[in-house]
Order: structure tokens, then C-alpha cells, then sequence
């Protein structure tokens, strides 16, 4: 995929960009959410969102990826159905449906989380390989057995006592990043 072939085609609204990103990362998003209890409206839904966001995101010269183009639209598209469901539990029903969030308040909620997301992806990457090795695996729940396997620590002490430094380091780096004050009361 080109990356900053689509990123331009959002910024100019070409259809043309547009659909291919449509053909090439729909089908991914669509089993997404037909794995998670939606149907092929939600993930239309869902995918036209995405796009918006992302729209209104690549209007900024100065933006730009920390992944590849698939990666960050899919995370996106995976936020966006997150919300979703956790916003259909805060859905009041009597006569009809009540929609608690506008348009406008969703996309801007979305795009909050988004930058969340891409601040904590940005710090677990500059901590060390093997504290990002180990918090990625963590945050994949694999068992602390399997990590020590896979690392060759002596125990599964062990494996709690780094995988603790570790969230320790990142929380760190998170809290002294000047974006972590913007974000954290929005």
C-alpha cells in the first residue's frame, strides 16, 4: 500500500484514492467487526467513520504516520468499533433509540483516542527492545509462563518483576511527554 499515495488522496478528496482504500482495507475491517458481534452496516459504519477521521486528520500538513498506512487505519477503524459497542450500553430505549453522543462529538472523541493511542505507541517503542519485547507480549496476554519461556527467565517471578519495571518505565515516558497534559483532560 501507498502511503502517502492515500494519504494525499484524503487531504484532495480523491475518489479514486478513496475507493482504493475502501477496496483494500474493507474486507479486513468487515471480518473485524463480523468477529466482534457486528453486522455489514456496523462495519460500513464504521468504515466511513474511520475515513472522516482520518480525513480531518490528513488536512494537517504536518501529520503524518508512525506505522503503515493499513496498521493505523485499521487501528482506527478497531477504536472506532470499541467505542461503538461500549456506546450502545449507554443507549436508552423506550419508543425508540436515543443517541447520547453527536456526529461531530464522536469523530472528535475518536480522533482524542486516536492520538492517545499514537503517544503510547511512540513511548513503548522508545523504551528499551527488550521492555517493548516484554510489554508487547504482556499486553497480548501471553502467560507469564510463555514469556519466560520465550525469554529464558529463570521464573515467572521474574518475568512479573521486569514486565512491573517495564510498565513503570513506560508510564514514565508517557507522563513526562508535554502531550500527555493536553490529552489527559480532554
Amino acid at each position: 500500500m501507498n502511503t502517502n499515495y492515500f494519504l494525499q488522496s484524503l487531504r484532495n478528496g480523491d475518489n479514486l484514492g478513496i475507493r482504493k482504500i475502501y477496496q483494500e482495507l474493507y474486507p479486513k475491517v468487515r471480518s473485524f467487526i463480523l468477529k466482534r458481534d457486528g453486522n455489514e452496516d456496523d462495519a460500513k459504519d464504521i468504515m466511513q467513520k474511520a475515513l472522516i477521521q482520518l480525513s480531518v486528520r490528513a488536512q494537517d500538513k504536518n501529520f503524518q504516520f508512525t506505522s503503515s498506512f493499513e496498521g493505523y487505519f485499521i487501528t482506527i477503524c478497531k477504536n472506532l468499533w470499541i467505542r461503538e459497542v461500549k456506546k450502545s450500553k449507554l443507549r436508552v430505549t423506550n419508543d425508540g433509540v436515543i443517541d447520547l453522543v453527536s456526529d461531530d462529538m464522536e469523530i472528535a472523541m475518536s480522533v482524542h483516542e486516536q492520538e492517545k493511542w499514537e503517544l503510547f505507541q511512540e513511548k513503548l517503542n522508545e523504551v528499551s527492545e527488550n521492555c517493548s519485547e516484554l510489554l508487547k507480549l504482556f499486553f497480548n496476554k501471553v502467560s507469564y509462563k510463555k514469556i519466560a519461556e520465550l525469554k529464558n527467565y529463570a521464573t515467572v517471578n521474574t518475568v512479573k518483576q521486569r514486565i512491573f519495571k517495564c510498565k513503570s518505565k513506560l508510564k514514565e515516558a508517557i507522563q513526562s511527554d508535554q502531550r500527555y497534559q493536553q490529552l489527559k483532560y480532554l
